[in-house]
C-alpha cells in the first residue's frame, strides 16, 4: 500500500508551502515562477527550488514562454493533471456518488446509485461496491491512483475510525457506536490509503477547493439542517476531537418534553435530514383530498411514496402545497443559519446536500429569514448560495482532501 498518510490533521510549514504553490498552479496555471513568488510574497529562489522538485517528480511541467516586457521571457508552469488521481465517494440525501478525479479536480469517471435507506453496514457495502466499479472503469489510471476519500454522516472517531451513526429507534434518534472499521476494510481490499471524513466537512472543503472565489476563507456548508462544514481563516475547522459541525443537542430520554411552539421541532433539537419536508407534505395532503389529487397529477406519486424529488418537481410546476411546504422549511433553515451567522460571521453560506434542486423561492426564503433574524452588520456582505458542485460535492470534497495530502507530502 502507498505510504501516504491521509489522516494527518496538522501540516508542517514545508507541507503548507507545497500546498500553497500547487494550489496557485492548479487555479491560475499556466503561471511563471516570478508570478507565483509575487502571489505568495515569498523569495523567488525559494519558489524555484520547490518548483524544480515538482518538475523532477513530473507533478509540474514547463510550457510555452510568456510574453516578455524586456529581458528573458519567463517560462510558464502548469500542473500535470495526469500525474495522479484520487477516488472520492459521498452520501447525499437521495443518492451515493463515486468519482475518479485528476490532480486539477477534473472528473474522469462517475458512478452513482440511489442512497440505501438501511443500516450503516449495508451502506458501507454499497460504498465498497462503488469503489470497485470506479476501479473497474479506471484501469488505465490504476497505477496513478493515490488514495480513496469517503464522506459519510455521523461522528467519526479519528483514533480508531469507528462511526457513531444516527439511528432512529421508534420515534426518537440515538447515536449507535458502529464497530465497523471502514478504513481498514477499504485499505485491505483496495490496497490504497483511505481517508474517512464527515460528509458536510468534505463538501465544505470541496466547494472551497474547486468552486468558491479565492477570497472566501470563512465558509459554512449547510448539509440540510442536520450538520455543517466549517472553514475558518482558510482552514477546515474540525474541533478538538474532530466532531465539530453537528447542529443539534439531543437527549432521547427527554424527547417528549423537548419541543418548541415556534418552528416545531425546536431549532436546537435534532431535525430529520430532509428538514421534515416530506412529513409536513404528507400531513397536508392527508388533510385535504383535493390537494392530494392535484399533487398526484403532477408527480404521479401517492401519499405513501413521497420523497424530496416529488416535492421539488411539484414546486417547479408551481404547485401551491409544495411551495408552502418549502416556504416553511426555508424559514426554519434560515433561522438556524441566522444563529450560526451571528456566531461565526462567515463570508458565504453554501446550501447543499440535496437541496440544490429546491428552487429559487426556497433559497430566497432562506436569505430573507437570515436577514430578518441576524444582526445587520454580519449579513451586510454575506452571500448565501446553492452548492455549485451539487450532488458531487461530498465525493469531490473527499477526493480533494486526499489530493491535498498528496500535494503536502511530496
Amino acid at each position: 500500500m502507498h505510504s501516504l498518510n491521509l489522516q494527518k490533521e496538522n501540516f508542517t510549514e514545508k507541507e503548507k508551502r507545497n500546498i500553497e504553490i500547487i494550489d496557485i498552479l492548479r487555479k491560475r496555471g499556466p503561471i511563471s515562477r516570478p508570478d507565483i513568488s509575487l502571489a505568495m510574497g515569498t523569495n523567488a529562489v525559494t519558489i524555484s527550488n520547490y518548483v524544480d522538485d515538482f518538475i523532477k517528480r513530473d507533478l509540474v511541467y514547463e510550457k510555452e514562454l510568456d510574453v516578455s516586457e524586456g529581458g528573458r521571457r519567463p517560462v510558464l508552469l502548469d500542473l500535470n493533471p495526469r500525474a495522479g488521481y484520487a477516488i472520492g465517494v459521498g452520501l447525499n440525501l437521495t443518492n451515493m456518488v463515486g468519482l475518479l478525479v485528476d490532480l486539477k479536480g477534473n472528473i474522469i469517471t462517475k458512478t452513482q446509485v440511489k442512497r440505501p435507506q438501511v443500516s450503516v453496514k449495508e451502506i458501507s457495502e454499497c460504498l465498497l461496491e462503488i469503489v470497485r466499479e470506479i476501479l473497474r472503469r479506471s484501469k488505465s489510471q490504476a497505477e496513478q491512483i493515490k488514495g480513496i476519500g469517503v464522506g459519510v454522516a455521523g461522528l467519526i472517531n479519528k483514533k480508531d475510525f469507528t462511526i457513531h451513526w444516527p439511528q432512529k429507534m421508534d420515534h426518537y434518534y440515538t447515536y449507535a457506536s458502529v464497530d465497523l472499521p471502514l478504513k481498514s476494510i477499504m485499505e485491505k481490499e483496495f490496497n490504497l490509503p483511505t481517508l474517512i471524513e464527515n460528509d458536510a466537512t468534505s463538501a465544505c472543503f470541496g466547494e472551497h477547493w474547486l468552486n468558491l472565489e479565492q477570497g472566501y476563507k470563512n465558509v459554512l456548508y449547510m448539509f440540510s439542517g442536520v450538520g455543517c462544514g466549517i472553514m475558518l481563516n482558510g482552514e477546515i475547522y474540525r474541533g478538538s476531537s474532530g466532531y465539530a459541525g453537528e447542529l443539534s443537542i439531543y437527549n432521547f430520554k427527554e424527547q417528549d418534553l423537548f419541543s418548541c411552539s415556534e418552528g416545531n421541532p425546536c431549532f436546537l433539537k435534532r431535525w430529520e435530514i430532509d428538514l421534515g419536508i416530506v412529513d409536513d407534505l404528507r400531513q397536508r395532503l392527508l388533510a385535504d383530498k383535493e390537494k392530494a389529487e392535484e399533487f398526484q397529477k403532477i408527480t404521479l406519486d401517492t401519499i405513501d411514496h413521497l420523497d424530496l424529488r416529488s416535492v421539488f418537481l411539484a414546486a417547479r410546476s408551481k404547485n401551491q402545497t409544495a411551495l408552502d411546504v418549502l416556504n416553511t422549511a426555508g424559514r426554519k433553515l434560515g433561522i438556524k443559519i441566522a444563529s450560526l451567522v451571528n456566531l461565526l460571521n462567515p463570508q458565504v453560506v453554501v446550501i447543499g446536500g440535496g437541496f440544490e434542486d429546491a428552487g429559487e423561492e426556497f433559497i430566497n426564503k432562506v436569505r430573507e429569514t437570515v436577514s430578518d433574524w441576524s444582526f445587520r452588520e454580519v449579513t451586510r456582505d454575506l452571500k448565501i448560495c446553492y452548492s455549485q458542485l451539487r450532488e458531487n460535492a461530498v465525493a469531490i470534497g473527499s477526493a480533494s482532501l486526499v489530493l491535498e495530502r498528496v500535494f503536502a507530502q511530496i
